[in-house]
């Protein structure tokens, strides 16, 4: 076996004295980590920051490899880089490949149609261990968001072979320099190199964080810094609290720090940023406090029996929850009740267990891959990926028939739909022929979105894209359809409204900013100075432009708008911006649709549609802005579905044969387009104001 070395072997690096190699209370927090990250996605609402459990693991990673890498270092003066990523590859890529092989057949048996290209192209990529940044890429598409991926939970374990690779190097680099260049001090400027790197990965994470949040939460660079600080803690084995008061306050106040983080963190903290450091932080505290003489000393506590036996599946019960809790849902008869989830939440750990001792624990020992060649070890792993990949391909070749087969129904539909389809029975007409129909069906429906990608400004652009469609006649009529992702679901019944009437469609979409003046909140500050911006630029851009003959435009109702009252804030902003930037064109605009809790198509999985209803108090807005400063403005023609939609107590989720939701609150294009023939007749008449 061939070890990668250093061009000049330096002396073997002198250290102090290494803690021991088997520490228990670490155990007991990769419990701690694994149980904040499974208890956030069964009850997301209970323990709002338990996504933080990721962060904890990147520490205790940083700290457990650098030591080992370290140690060797010490009594060699090199790394054996074939063997070290052999063995990491033993230890994870079974138990991995597993859950990855699992995922492929959910896919091609129990999940939606719709789904089938995200989770293939997610398998991939978590197959080869990139799938933080696939998941980087697709953050950015405000519109992306509709279907949860199978493995997306495998960003952190792609992040952490991605650290792997590049971590040994950077020590065998930084070696090297240290014993050509600074003698006996190359521990310390081993030392010295990592601290910069964790420091410099810190400060691009804050920044990062600031400008970008979305991405900066997946990419690898934003994130080194916290294996940095558990590699801190390995370089400098002395650095521990001693006697029998200072570990455990050091310990305990860790301990609080990760409890207070995973409580009150939520989707709304910007992180990983500074915000990480109180977890890392806390991480690192318990790190190195690891007294375990009495029973209430830190390491006692989290070094017990069941603490370490929950830490020892941590891995494979990571793997493990996620799949399940998406897979449920599709389920006939399953769901996730509170007895369901409960039940599942258990069978994660027995799954994670069976693992662990019959796939996990017998790939690290498997003789024929631990007394040969790391070389036979690599073969064996792209074999196991080799694999999946041609389970991907397969179940893509049986799927994309099924695919296209139900793009082509849509296709006709749209073409020529039936009598009283959809929007069209508010005018009470019957169907009967539609009485059993889901169109498109349950499987297809998340996948019914409009395809004018390239004219919605995504949540941190604020460059006005204006689309155009239709006549090119200079004398045509000339419409704009304004707003958010409310207004852009309806750009395809706008674009054949165009076309059948001659009409000049020009289109300003941005996520989640709605045509106002009033000052739009958001999940960032990057996002909030985005919006701001667009709204001064779309502002400039209708001040150029010729007066168009009609503007349509739609918001989501529970838009967040800052100012004391909110609902006063935004119904001033619409009529502010209609009455300062259409320069006299009259406004076509629309009551919101229902805003519901969950993806309706899940239910209609698995149910009929009268099943599938939901009590219309919980998904209508009790103000709508929008539809109130219509109703206070003279002129503009207000359009409202909402007797459609729902009845006098509960809202549908099917509406004379039409599949009327893509996800919780967007609707397919196909009930969108049996809602043109209105608000064609609204903007013809607009016309003659």
């Amino acid at each position: 076996m061939s070890d990668t070395r250093v061009a000049e072997r330096p002396e073997p690096l002198v250290a102090p004295k290494a803690p021991a190699h088997f520490q228990p209370h670490i155990q007991g927090l990769r419990a701690i980590a694994v149980l904040l990250v499974v208890l956030y996605h069964f009850w997301p609402g209970r323990l709002s920051g338990g996504y933080i459990g990721v962060d904890i693991f990147f520490v205790i990673s940083g700290f457990l490899i650098t030591g080992q890498l370290t140690r060797e270092l010490k009594r060699t003066g090199t790394i054996a880089l074939p063997a070290f990523w052999a063995k990491r590859a033993r230890r994870l890529l079974p138990a991995s490949i597993t859950v990855l092989i699992f995922s492929t057949l959910a896919t091609l048996f129990l999940l939606p149609l719709s789904g089938m290209v995200t989770s293939l192209r997610e398998i991939l990529a978590s197959t080869f261990y990139v799938e933080n940044w696939a998941l980087a890429a697709g953050s950015v598409n405000y519109l992306a968001a509709s279907d949860d991926s199978l493995v997306q939970h495998y960003w952190s374990l792609s992040l952490e072979e991605q650290f792997y690779v590049f971590w040994p190097l950077i020590l065998i680099g930084a070696t090297w320099l240290g014993a050509k260049y600074f003698a006996r001090k190359q521990w310390g400027f081993l030392f010295s190199v990592v601290a910069a790197v964790s420091l410099l990965s810190l400060v691009t994470s804050v920044l990062y964080t600031a400008s970008n949040p979305a991405e900066a939460y997946f990419v690898t660079f934003t994130r080194v810094w916290e294996f940095g600080v558990g590699a801190l803690l390995a370089l400098l084995p002395k650095f521990r609290p001693r006697g029998a008061v200072l570990p455990n306050v050091i310990g305990y106040a860790g301990l609080a720090a990760i409890v207070y983080a995973g409580y009150f963190y939520d989707r709304e903290t910007p992180f990983p940023g500074y915000y990480a450091l109180l977890p890392v932080l806390g991480t690192a505290a318990i790190i190195v406090s690891d007294r375990q003489e009495r029973w209430f000393d830190i390491g006692r506590m989290l070094g017990g029996r069941i603490q370490r036996f929950i830490g020892d599946i941590s891995y494979s019960l990571y793997l493990w929850h996620w799949p399940l809790i998406v897979i449920a849902p599709f389920i006939p008869g399953w769901g996730l009740g509170t007895l369901n989830r409960i039940a599942l939440f258990l069978a994660c750990f027995l799954l994670a267990w069976l693992t662990k001792k019959y796939i996990e624990d017998p790939a690290r020992s498997w003789t024929y891959l631990t007394t040969r060649r790391p070389r036979v070890t690599y073969a064996w792993s792209l074999g196991a990926m080799a694999l999946v990949a041609l389970l991907v391909a397969g179940t893509f070749a049986i799927q994309n028939p099924r695919y296209q087969a139900s793009a082509t129904q849509l296709e006709q539909i749209a073409e020529n739909p039936p009598e009283c389809f959809g929007a069209a029975s508010s005018t009470g007409c019957e169907n009967p022929e539609l009485a059993a129909s889901v169109i498109p069906s349950p499987g297809f429906g998340n996948a019914d979105s409009p395809s004018r990608d390239e004219c919605f400004v995504q949540l941190n652009d604020s460059a006005v894209v204006g689309c155009q469609f239709g006549a090119t006649d200079a004398d045509a009529p000339r419409v704009a359809l304004i707003g958010d992702s409310h207004a852009y679901q309806y750009i395809e019944a706008m674009i054949d409204l165009a076309e059948q009437n001659g009409w000049a469609l020009t289109t300003y979409l941005k996520g989640a900013c709605p045509w106002t003046t009033a000052q739009v909140g958001g999940p960032s500050g990057a996002f909030t100075s985005s919006c701001a911006a667009f709204q001064n630029n779309l502002a400039a851009e209708l001040a150029e432009v010729e007066p168009y003959d009609a503007i349509f435009t739609a918001a989501l109702a529970a838009t967040p708008i800052v100012g004391a009252d909110p609902v006063v804030a935004a119904v001033d902003g619409y009529a502010d911006a209609w009455a300062t930037q259409a320069k006299g064109a009259p406004i076509v605009t629309i009551v919101d649709n229902p805003d519901l809790a969950d993806d309706p198509n899940k239910c209609l999985q698995r149910n009929d549609p009268a099943a599938c209803t939901v009590p219309r108090d919980d998904v209508l807005a009790e103000e709508d802005p929008l539809a109130i400063a219509a109703a206070a403005t003279p002129g503009v023609i207000l359009l409202d579905f909402t007797d459609t939609f729902c009845a006098a107590d509960e809202c549908f989720v099917v509406i004379a044969g039409a599949n009327v939701y893509r996800d919780q609150d967007h609707l397919t294009v196909t009930f969108a387009g049996t809602m043109g023939p209105f608000i064609g007749e609204a903007i013809t008449a607009a016309f003659a104001r």
